[in-house]
């Protein structure tokens, strides 16, 4: 067992409300770590208590690049202050879905590389939540040990407190619908898949969308929003089906530019998710829930807090 007097619980400064919240589910104090910018930018980190022979559990999202080299400069920290163990949770994953490399395109596989990046700087545990792929959990040789945390059931729990009576879930493509399917079983509820082709970057086209959703209402599920292109093609493939409504469910709500926007000129007023990416809130569009107790529950079994 880990005495929770042994725990010392930081966060990189994108994922400080975040940590506070698993904190307050562990029912251990929150650290702040001391931080002040220099005149020429530089950044200066000092934590506020000694670390010699303290389990550190340290929460980081890597959504932008500070964020992702202020958890590596943390983790190398830990070491530095001869913590006893340092156990990394991921709730956001920067350049997830850039897990491989494009043939001939000369890409670098950012998912992969960025991954890596956290495993080279030898933490005891890395737990990520909901990943696009589960291919970066074996960017490392071994030495690591790495944790998936699905968050299926809370999602489940969420949709089923919406008190919806006939709904239907839909996934934006393919490569998402057996994980819809399992969500629609764990339900009870029908489900089907958009046909999505992608033909740029950060472009697709959805194709038809089964009958199934005709007088229903649609929930369209993905494990995250970047721009929202693809899942606001298929909420209008729905209506066209005859769908009565259409929201959004995503863990990830990342809405990057003017995606708030977008949903709204096309009659989307209602996206369920996460606050896994920093500075989620719910608001008039918003309806967040927290995973921290989710991430509290699994850090305590994994460090046997008594």
């Amino acid at each position: 067992m880990t005495d929770k007097e042994n725990i010392v619980l930081l966060a990189n400064e994108a994922s400080v409300d975040f940590g506070r919240r698993v904190a307050t589910e562990l029912n251990i104090p929150f650290t702040e770590m001391v931080k002040k910018y220099f005149a020429d930018g530089e950044l200066y980190h000092a934590f506020p208590e000694a670390l010699t022979g303290k389990d550190v559990i340290l929460i980081g999202a890597t959504h932008n690049d500070s964020s992702h080299q202020e958890l590596l400069d943390l983790i190398d920290g830990c070491h530095h202050g001869r913590a006893r163990s340092v156990n990394v949770v991921v709730p956001y994953l920067g350049y997830s879905t850039m897990e491989r490399a494009r043939h001939g395109m000369h890409e670098i596989p950012k998912g992969i590389t960025r991954t890596r990046q956290i495993f080279r700087s030898r933490p005891d545990l890395v737990a990520f939540i909901d990943l696009h792929s589960e291919s970066v959990l074996h960017a490392h040789s071994g030495h690591v040990h790495t944790i998936h945390i699905r968050s299926n059931d809370l999602i489940v729990r969420k949709i089923q407190e919406m008190g919806l009576k006939d709904y239907v879930l839909v996934s934006p493509d393919y490569g998402r619908s057996k994980w819809v399917a399992n969500l629609a079983g764990q339900l009870g509820s029908p489900h089907t898949a958009a046909d999505k082709d992608r033909f740029a970057m950060d472009r697709t086209m959805v194709g038809q969308v089964a009958g199934v959703v005709k007088g229903k209402t649609v929930i369209i599920c993905d494990d995250m929003i970047r721009t929202g292109g693809s899942m606001i093609q298929t909420a209008q493939r729905c209506r066209e089906a005859g769908a009565v409504d259409t929201m959004l469910f995503a863990t990830h709500l990342v809405l990057a530019g003017n995606a708030r926007d977008r949903f709204k000129e096309n009659g989307i007023n209602r996206i369920i998710g996460a606050d896994t990416f920093p500075g989620t809130r719910s608001d008039d569009m918003l309806d967040v829930y927290s995973v921290a107790p989710l991430v509290a529950e699994v850090m305590a079994k994994y460090l046997k807090i008594g």
